[in-house]
C-alpha cells in the first residue's frame, strides 16, 4: 500500500514535471515567434518609408538613378526575404544601399536642405533604433529559447516533442567593424 501510493505520486510528480516542461518551452517558443513580429512590424515600417525618399529626392538626382535604383532592388529583396539568416542578410544590403543614397543626399545641398528629405531621414533613424530594439530582444528571446532546448533535463522535453534551436538575427561581418575616424 505504502509503495503504490509512493509510485502514484512519483508518477505525479514527474507528469506535473513534463507538463511544466512543455509549457515553458511554449512559452519560449510564443516568446521568439513574438519578437519576430516585432522585428517585422519594424521593418514593414522601414520599407514603407523607403519609396517616400526615393521619390522626394529623384528629381533632384537626375545623374544618380543607379544608387535609387540599387535602393528599391535592395528594398525588394528585403520584403521577399524569409526566416532571421535571409532577412538579416537582405536588410543588410538594403542598409548599405541608403548609406550610400545618404552620402549622395550630402553633396545635393537643396536635397540636403528639404523638409521633407530631413523628416524622412529623422523617420528612418527613429524606425533603425526600433529595429535595433527588436532584434535585441528577439535575440534575447532566441537565447532563452536555445537554453531550454539544450540544458538538461528540459532537453529531454524539447527533444521528444520536437523543439529546436532558433536562429539569431545577426548582422555581416563589415557592419561588426568599428568606424574608422580621422580628425585630421
Amino acid at each position: 500500500m505504502i509503495m503504490s501510493t509512493f509510485l502514484l505520486i512519483l508518477v505525479v510528480i514527474v507528469v506535473a514535471w513534463v507538463v511544466a516542461a512543455y509549457n515553458g518551452l511554449v512559452k519560449t517558443r510564443n516568446q521568439v515567434k513574438n519578437a519576430w513580429s516585432q522585428i517585422d512590424v519594424q521593418l514593414k515600417r522601414r520599407h514603407d518609408l523607403i519609396p517616400n525618399l526615393v521619390e522626394v529626392v529623384k528629381d533632384y538626382m537626375e545623374y544618380e538613378q543607379e544608387t535609387l535604383e540599387k535602393v528599391i532592388q535592395a528594398r525588394n529583396m528585403a520584403m521577399s526575404a524569409q526566416g532571421p539568416q535571409a532577412t538579416s542578410q537582405a536588410e543588410n544590403m538594403l542598409t548599405g544601399a541608403l548609406k550610400s543614397l545618404f552620402a549622395l543626399v550630402e553633396s545635393y545641398p537643396d536635397l540636403k536642405a528639404n523638409q521633407n528629405v530631413i523628416q524622412l531621414q529623422e523617420e528612418l533613424t527613429s524606425t533603425e533604433n526600433k529595429i535595433a530594439f527588436a532584434r535585441q530582444y528577439f535575440n534575447d528571446s532566441v537565447m532563452s529559447m536555445n537554453n531550454k532546448t539544450e540544458v538538461f533535463p528540459s532537453n529531454l522535453i524539447a527533444g521528444a516533442f520536437g523543439f529546436k534551436q532558433e536562429e539569431y538575427y545577426e548582422i555581416d561581418e563589415e557592419d561588426k567593424e568599428v568606424p574608422k575616424v580621422d580628425l585630421k
